[in-house]
């Protein structure tokens, strides 16, 4: 069972920093990933981290903005996000890729945990 946490509310240009843990998977053996749903719109890709570190891929709207990173040690991934706008507030969620090429894919994620809440004040 995943569970994202984290979430709050931040003015525009603030920082908020996601943590996906994990009961029951040890995710160092995944490849994790975030993806976003924002009110109206369809689950979009954020960012993921491959099971080896060596690996990050971002969405293109990201623009450097977020960094994903693991901490194995406490079973944890983590999803730092600096420049936040508006059109970031959405419901994040973190899930287990099947395998690293699927990453992006919805449609194909093992499990997904669940979300917490961003909301970005203008």
């Amino acid at each position: 069972q995943l569970q994202a946490s984290g979430g709050g509310l931040v003015q525009a240009g603030g920082s908020l920093k996601l943590s996906c843990t994990a009961s029951g998977h040890t995710l160092s053996t995944y490849s994790v990933g975030w993806f976003r749903q924002r009110a109206g719109k369809g689950r979009e890709f954020v960012a993921a981290i491959d099971e080896t570190d060596a690996l990050t891929t971002y969405g293109n709207f990201v623009r450097g903005r977020f960094t994903i990173f693991r901490d194995n040690a406490n079973n944890m991934v983590w999803l730092q996000m600096n420049s936040l706008n508006p059109e970031d507030t959405a419901v994040y969620y973190c899930t287990v890729a099947p395998e690293w090429r699927l990453v992006k894919v919805s449609s194909r994620q093992r499990y997904w945990g669940q979300g917490t809440l961003v909301t970005v004040s203008s």
